[in-house]
């Protein structure tokens, strides 16, 4: 890294150390934000002093700019960490020299979490004052990301479907009416996977590698999971994968309520992945003892792990309450998995449900739209049933691999928003 430069950033009381230090990687230039006191924490957040770690950081982008003689066309911030950055521009900075042609977009990636704070603390902390109270007031409170909706020249999400969803009281989490008033600005782009790291034929987390044209990379993916984890070493058994926070809006209570059933009337494997809330990682395990044959609950984060489980995958579900856009699905999919889930925001408009008419395959997938443990069940055995047909199988495994979720499509939509502006 390069450093660019050093000043001290003035945060109400406050002056704080600034540094700027580039980096230069694949031809684009990186910008870094140093401060040891906000930043140099074991994680990205979930700290006391978060509006004050953000507000700091959201001064520092806009002093940036003057002091590198940087002005971007468009500048354009994530969820509510990055929200005061859009507000700081329109009420302090727009008059000054520089500043004035600047345009904003606003990406929400998960509604729920909105930057909320008692506004005893709008001038100690975030250095506004009462021309900016009606702005920042949401509910009573200080909502960071209500004030960047008001102010962004575009709103997006990570997805069409949640574009639409969080306009409604059941997914906005209170943020519908002002949604609704800048519904104008409002746009869903679906997010896309790194084809490079995800990609079956150089992945090498994996036992062997394989792609829609040699599939027997598969097969052996399959076996290598099955003598690591310790269950039966069969290629004529559907692998059943979830990997997720176990979390009840991710649809695993969904799961938990018909994956027994599945798991004792039908000769299948079912491999689960991921940590979250105590009663789940119990409900697997619980269930591993049931079935010690069939089943491998692993409690634990594991990249490289999740990697081979998705590559030895048949079927992978993911039957979210809610979910922005989701990646596991695209990921699965890359693998040659087929995907299970509910028709809810990226899922929607990712996977499509599968049928076929005069031997021609529609859908990528199997979907349900109720938030319903009798509608996952039947489109896991309706996938199950679909699996043993190994003609349908691979006509069908070959549409899903070959269904493009890399960032080409997404990165041209954006390049369209940013021209509007």
């Amino acid at each position: 890294m390069k450093q660019e430069a050093v000043f001290y950033v003035k945060l109400a009381w406050r002056e704080q150390y600034c540094g700027v230090f580039s980096l230069q990687h694949n031809g684009v230039t990186y910008y870094f934000i140093d401060n040891e006191y906000y930043f140099k924490r074991p994680s990205l957040y979930g700290f006391f002093d978060d509006g004050e770690r953000y507000a700091y950081f959201c001064m520092a982008v806009m002093e940036m700019m003057t002091r590198l003689d940087f002005f971007p066309d468009v500048l354009h911030a994530h969820d509510w960490q990055a929200a005061l950055t859009v507000v700081y521009l329109n009420c302090l900075y727009r008059q000054r020299k520089g500043y004035g042609d600047i345009r904003t977009v606003f990406t929400i990636h998960n509604i729920e979490y909105q930057g909320i704070y008692d506004f005893s603390i709008l001038g100690d902390v975030f250095a506004l004052g009462e021309n900016e109270h009606s702005l920042m007031e949401y509910g009573g409170c200080i909502n960071l990301m209500k004030a960047a909706i008001q102010c962004a020249d575009r709103v997006s999400t990570v997805s069409p479907r949640y574009a639409e969803e969080i306009r409604t009281p059941a997914y906005a989490h209170r943020l519908d009416s002002c949604l609704n008033a800048n519904a104008h600005k409002l746009c869903g782009i679906l997010n896309g996977i790194d084809y490079d790291y995800y990609d079956p034929k150089t992945d090498k987390a994996i036992a062997a590698k394989f792609s829609v044209r040699s599939m027997s990379g598969k097969e052996a993916n399959k076996k290598a999971l099955q003598e690591e984890v310790g269950l039966p070493v069969r290629g004529d058994v559907p692998i059943l994968a979830v990997i997720s926070r176990l979390a009840s809006h991710k649809g695993l209570d969904l799961i938990a309520s018909c994956i027994y059933d599945v798991v004792l009337n039908h000769d299948v494997q079912l491999v689960v992945l991921g940590k979250g809330e105590a009663h789940y990682e119990q409900f697997f395990t619980d269930l591993q003892n049931s079935f010690p044959d069939k089943v491998r609950a692993l409690i634990t984060y594991d990249r490289d792990l999740s990697k081979r489980i998705y590559a030895a995958t048949d079927i992978f579900l993911m039957p979210s309450k809610s979910e922005p856009c989701g990646l596991s699905q695209m990921i699965a999919s890359r693998y040659g998995a087929i995907p299970v889930v509910r028709e809810t925001g990226g899922l929607y408009d990712s996977i499509k449900p599968y049928w076929e008419e005069k031997k021609t395959i529609h859908g990528n997938g199997f979907t349900f739209a109720n938030y319903s443990a009798e509608e996952l069940k039947e489109r896991t055995v309706a996938a199950l049933t679909l699996w043993r047909d190994e003609v349908k199988r691979k006509k069908l495994v070959t549409k899903i691999m070959k269904t493009d979720f890399s960032w080409t499509a997404s990165a041209q939509k954006y390049m369209e928003m940013y021209d509007t502006l």
